[in-house]
């Protein structure tokens, strides 16, 4: 086991019904890095964050967390271990306000001082959300729902911050920006794992990745390395 690895998969394979989702997958997170993870829809991207939540059967191999056995454990358990995931399509609760949202992210933690530390936190990267709080989330711009999805992920002090597909959805101006708070949430030295299609923003602000084909890894290395593979530029850039 490599001591900086915070994530570690060590040949995972999950399987539904007859039919293998992912096939001996393999992949490490270095502490306090950004890593991206590239591939189309059904290839097995969506599994591999399920594995890691505990929300689907792995059938071979391992998941560590900062070096602890974390295979198949629930849900809640890896959420207080530090591990927080901003879900694809953002899945706010429409009907709540933005405090009622954000509390949700710190549901865990029952500290009142800890929970407006990490108010101030969110405020810090999104000062617009301070001036709305008790707006209806479902009110909304879709850039202001993206912005209160982080934010419910920052409120768990995550550790490892899982990012599903945060381009989904979002106008060019906007995926910009929301990259540009990936990026600012990492240098804060929050481990960050991307699960995207845009392999050119994700490339651009990580610093290792991995290429899931299929269910399998097919590519891996840093970013730079990624640029020039074969594999990826036949898959992405032609």
């Amino acid at each position: 086991m490599n001591e900086n690895a915070q994530l570690e998969l060590k040949n995972v394979t999950t399987v539904y019904g007859k039919n293998k989702m992912l096939l001996d997958v393999s992949l490490k997170i270095p502490n306090s890095r950004c890593a991206c993870l590239l591939g189309s829809n059904g290839s097995g991207k969506s599994t591999l964050i399920k594995a890691i939540l505990g929300l689907v059967n792995i059938t071979e191999g391992k998941i560590f967390f900062e070096g602890k056995d974390i295979t198949s454990q629930k849900t809640h358990r890896a959420v207080r271990q530090g591990i927080a995931i901003v879900p694809e399509g953002k899945r706010i609760f429409p009907k709540m306000n933005l405090l009622e949202n954000l509390k949700m992210g710190a549901f865990t933690e029952k500290d009142k001082n800890a929970i407006e530390e990490r108010y101030e936190t969110v405020f810090q990267h999104f000062p617009i959300l301070k001036d709305r709080l008790h707006q209806i989330a479902g009110t909304l711009s879709g850039g202001e729902q993206s912005m209160l999805s982080i934010g419910r992920g920052l409120m768990c002090a995550p550790k490892l911050m899982i990012f599903d597909e945060p381009s989904l959805g979002l106008a060019p101006v906007l995926v910009q920006q929301t990259f540009d708070i990936i990026r600012k949430i990492n240098d804060s030295g929050v481990t960050v794992f991307l699960v995207e299609q845009n392999a050119h923003m994700s490339l651009n602000i990580s610093d290792l990745g991995y290429f899931l084909q299929k269910g399998q890894i097919i590519a891996s290395g840093t970013t730079e390395e990624l640029k020039d593979s074969e594999v990826i530029r036949e898959a992405y850039f032609g």
